[in-house]
């Protein structure tokens, strides 16, 4: 499992017009990838990494602040390009694999008491952010 996390002041997910998912003050905006290898255990550690990451102003986390999250699913961060110039998807989650993984880490970061906003799975997404250092990490479990 693998994650792009940026901090942001805000952030917004829009499918076809309308927005589907926002945080509208600082927070992180999480790009979630699923591989073919992740389990349900390691939806549980990444929500616990993802809300207690310490990024935000004064090393502060999700958990510390109350700063709300905005998870978008992104297969596209198994893509393999070592080969080629055309990306392999072998090592990314099929949907019916990742779609539950992405939902129960969703569901872990709200039981924790975190603001979880969500792209839609599967679709075609147009995510604006407005990055907040810029400060992006690379968070793998």
């Amino acid at each position: 499992m693998r994650a792009v996390v940026s901090r942001v002041r805000a952030a917004r997910v829009t499918v076809d017009g309308e927005a589907v998912g926002a945080i509208d003050e600082p927070g992180l905006l999480v790009l979630l990838g699923i591989s073919v290898r992740d389990t349900l255990e390691q939806a549980g550690t990444m929500a616990r990494k993802l809300h207690e990451l310490r990024i935000l102003d004064d090393e502060q986390s999700c958990a510390s602040t109350g700063a709300g999250l905005l998870v978008v699913s992104q297969f596209t961060l198994y893509g393999d390009t070592r080969k080629g110039r055309r990306p392999s998807w072998t090592q990314a989650a099929r949907p019916e694999q990742a779609e539950p993984l992405v939902e129960a880490v969703v569901a872990e970061l709200r039981e924790r008491g975190a603001y979880v906003a969500t792209g839609r799975f599967g679709a075609m997404m147009l995510v604006e952010s407005t990055n907040d250092g810029p400060f992006t990490v690379l968070v793998e479990v």
